[in-house]
């Protein structure tokens, strides 16, 4: 039996390999289906409040991702054009913020010099070298819009989904629960599948208005201080919010180097990122606690390793889904028995002493 057990472990083993090697090869077809579901989960309580009006599904689910798709078909109309006119300047900006930190580029500006001396010496010691065949990269705008089509067909992909998914109603759960054999089993799948839906849509919708109100926060922040187009950093600000830990600073880093080469007065410029560290601050330290709720935080460990994991993955794609997944991996984990160590890992709040490791405790206590 020792065996077998062993063999089985070593099965899962590597079945759990070829998932990940498959989901890396695989990342531009699975990436546009994980959206998809994540959005059906999230809007799903939406649609039943229609229904609950009188609308039907397939009806509510147009309406719903037509007004998702116009919102994000709007705010890629207004960045688009600011975008491919800074893909155009981005060396002139790299001038202007290195002649502006001049003081400070200087000692790195003389450490590149002496490493560029060390190499011709070399070569010239080495006597010559063959000629190196440089291959034309491909120009800085059209990879933008190489990478803008992508992402175009990612995002129509994940719509179509989710409107099919919306549309269907409770299908998928009706088919699930038939899946079952015994009453109870049926039961319990039910519970589970509202209870993942539940909390996950709650969560995802939560996080959503917070990261909105934090976009539009730091955009009247950045157009109080006079900076050029900052509805494209709210923008920014609300999507890489979306990424834990290093979006804020991400963020923070971009909007200082454009302050930096916009703003006459380098004191001035630095407003900017400091406003918009303390926004991301507030929003990470209060307001996302306050709203989301002690139930669903996670463990920080369990974060930065998924965060860490999926963008080695899927690169800043992965890094961005990564929470919502680990939130949804952690319902699941929840709502099945054999998983409820893991889920019991992942949760952020402290564990209290059972009653029976209170008794053993207070048994091994002296008696006076």
């Amino acid at each position: 039996m020792s065996d077998i057990a062993a063999i089985r472990r070593l099965l899962e083993v590597l079945v759990l390999i070829a998932l990940f090697v498959t989901a890396y090869f695989a990342k531009d077809l699975l990436l546009p289906i994980l959206l998809g579901f994540l959005l059906a989960l999230t809007l799903s309580p939406l649609i039943r409040s229609l229904e609950r009006l009188g609308i039907a599904a397939p009806l509510g689910a147009v309406l719903l991702i037509g007004f998702v798709g116009l919102i994000i078909f709007l705010l890629a109309g207004l960045s688009a054009g600011t975008v491919a006119t800074w893909a155009d300047e981005i060396p002139s900006l790299g001038n202007e913020i290195r002649r502006k930190l001049q003081g400070w580029v200087q000692t790195v500006e003389n450490v590149r010099s002496a490493t560029e001396q060390v190499e011709q010496i070399t070569t010239e010691d080495g006597g010559g070298s063959p000629d190196e065949v440089v291959m034309k990269q491909p120009g800085l705008l059209n990879n933008a819009m190489n990478t803008g089509a992508r992402i175009g067909g990612t995002v129509a992909v994940a719509l179509v989904l989710a409107l099919f998914l919306l549309a269907s109603g409770d299908l998928f759960y009706l088919k699930l629960v038939q899946s079952f054999q015994t009453f109870t089993g049926k039961k319990r799948a039910l519970k589970a599948v509202y209870d993942v839906e539940r909390r996950v849509s709650r969560y995802l919708l939560t996080i959503t208005v917070i990261n909105a109100g934090l976009g539009i926060s730091v955009g009247l922040y950045l157009f109080a201080l006079g900076l050029p187009v900052p509805y494209v950093w709210g923008l920014a600000a609300f999507l890489l919010n979306f990424l834990p830990y290093i979006g804020g600073v991400i963020g923070a880093v971009l909007v200082g180097a454009y302050a930096i080469a916009t703003f006459d007065s380098v004191g001035y410029a630095i407003l900017a990122p400091i406003g918009y560290q303390i926004l991301t601050g507030i929003e990470g330290q209060f307001v996302t606690p306050y709203l989301v709720g002690r139930r669903l935080e996670i463990n920080t460990v369990a974060v930065f390793l998924t965060v860490v994991f999926w963008g080695w993955l899927w690169g800043i794609a992965g890094a961005l889904v990564a929470v919502p997944f680990l939130v949804v991996f952690k319902v699941i984990c929840e709502n099945v028995t054999a998983l409820n160590m893991v889920g019991n890992f992942l949760d952020k709040s402290n564990p209290e002493l059972g009653a029976s490791a209170a008794d053993e405790t207070a048994a091994d206590k002296p008696v006076a």
